[in-house]
């Protein structure tokens, strides 16, 4: 089944990736529950219901045309509108979109709310282009993909490179094309005008609340842990104050300039200041630290010893030899806060060395399901409490912990996220597939 996969995809290596790690943990359904692995069902969910490609023409400051790709992917609807976010950055292509498109199908499953799964974004760079280079690539970008998207067809939100400046503009062009104020469009709005508390801080504290999840079921928690968190974008920011709040101790956060590490813990509010407000490298925050922090430009994050590992950076970012560093230096916990940061390779070591190993698809699923909350409180034009919507955050993520659990142990396989995870997921959209027809 996956040879056809590899032929009908040929060149989309993190698709592949995606697709082979969710079949890997079919084995279970196919030898007891054969109706759930028929070519058909997988065929279908391996297949986009929709795949949108689009040229984005913009004006630069200096008054030159440049041209980017824009994509949606629409994947699968079988619970809902499609829900997933846009991702801008030089890297994205149609096989990075697919591939988060695919994981987001099974993640928006595991929330328990009803969404599909879909995803988007464009190869272009925000970095280094001014507000109103951004403004303008936003409007070209959402002139084309207004015609898409909406609250009972597709919701966007953000991911890398689409914060809440991105999500403004995109919103502004979508109310003045289509001269409706239809709040549900988009996801990660400000809470001015539609946005829902703690959507902000959702994702890292999600894979913080699950890694506690993990950790309660073997009778341990945070408190006291050593914790490495890679990456300074929004996941890993709001991933180190929950880890802080719960009592563990953040000693390194890396960027692609390098890491740095603080043995005293990450001052948190240094880090943002630096990445949120002027937008520099994780190496300033030695500048601001002194002897206290060391700043490694050409080493690993992974080489650092902790109990807790949080991979919140980008795809493939944990490899085979960050997982043997890990092992070797004690690790006792990785949780995923981005997609797909670890590799098969390193996952493999993870899992065989027994570290409790949890897949993004599940441990970074609370960005998503505040999304949903976001699109809740739109409906009913309504607006929660902070602690109302952490709280309503935390009860998600306890649930996905406790459905992974259980359906692992239904088939023989305790302790294993990675197949708890795949295979609740999969069962749900499976059903709802076939309750619908050859659709």
């Amino acid at each position: 089944m996956f040879d056809d996969v590899l032929a009908r995809n040929a060149g989309e290596a993190e698709f592949q990736q995606a697709v082979h790690e969710v079949m890997e943990s079919l084995t279970p359904l196919a030898d007891k529950h054969s109706h759930y692995t028929q070519w058909s069902i997988l065929q279908r969910i391996c297949e986009p219901e929709r795949q949108i490609i689009f040229r984005v023409p913009w004006v630069d400051d200096s008054g030159e045309v440049r041209v980017n790709r824009g994509f949606r992917v629409e994947f699968n609807s079988a619970l809902g509108p499609y829900k997933g976010g846009l991702r801008f950055h030089p890297s994205v292509n149609l096989s990075i979109v697919k591939f988060l498109g695919f994981e987001q199908i099974f993640k928006n499953a595991l929330t328990g709310m009803p969404i599909g799964g879909g995803k988007g974004g464009s190869d272009f760079d925000p970095k280094g282009c001014s507000d109103v280079e951004v403004m303008r690539f936003c409007q070209s970008f959402m002139t084309e993909l207004y015609r898409h998207v909406g609250e009972y067809t597709d919701v966007p939100a953000g991911d890398i490179g689409v914060g809440g400046r991105e999500i403004g503009y995109l919103f502004g062009q979508y109310k003045r094309i289509t001269n409706r104020y239809e709040s549900g469009v988009l996801t990660g709005k400000g809470l001015s005008w539609g946005g829902s508390q703690v959507r902000t801080e959702a994702t890292g504290y999600g894979t913080v609340f699950f890694a506690q999840e993990m950790l309660a079921a073997e009778g341990s928690s945070l408190d006291g842990m050593r914790v490495v968190v890679s990456g300074t974008g929004n996941v890993a920011l709001y991933a180190v104050e929950k880890v802080h709040q719960l009592g563990g101790k953040v000693v390194a956060v890396s960027d692609s300039s390098g890491y740095v590490v603080d043995e005293q813990g990450v001052d948190l509010e240094v880090l943002q200041e630096i990445k949120e407000v002027r937008r520099g490298r994780v190496s300033e925050y030695v500048d601001k630290m002194g002897d206290r922090a060391r700043f490694v430009s050409n080493g690993s994050i992974w080489d650092v010893p902790c109990d807790v590992a949080l991979p919140c950076a980008t795809q493939n970012e944990l490899d085979e030899a960050g997982a043997k560093s890990l092992v070797a230096n004690g690790v006792r916990l990785v949780a995923e806060g981005a997609n797909m940061p670890t590799t098969p390779a390193g996952t493999a070591i993870l899992r065989d060395a027994g570290v409790l190993f949890a897949p993004g698809k599940a441990a970074n699923a609370g960005g998503v399901a505040t999304s949903a909350l976001e699109m809740q409180q739109n409906a009913s034009r309504d607006s929660w409490s902070f602690a109302q919507t952490e709280e309503r955050l935390q009860e998600i993520m306890r649930s996905i912990h406790e459905t992974c659990v259980t359906q692992a142990e239904a088939v023989g396989r305790p302790g294993d996220y990675v197949t708890g995870a795949n295979l609740a997921a999969y069962i749900k959209v499976a059903d709802a597939m076939v309750a619908q027809g050859v659709i």
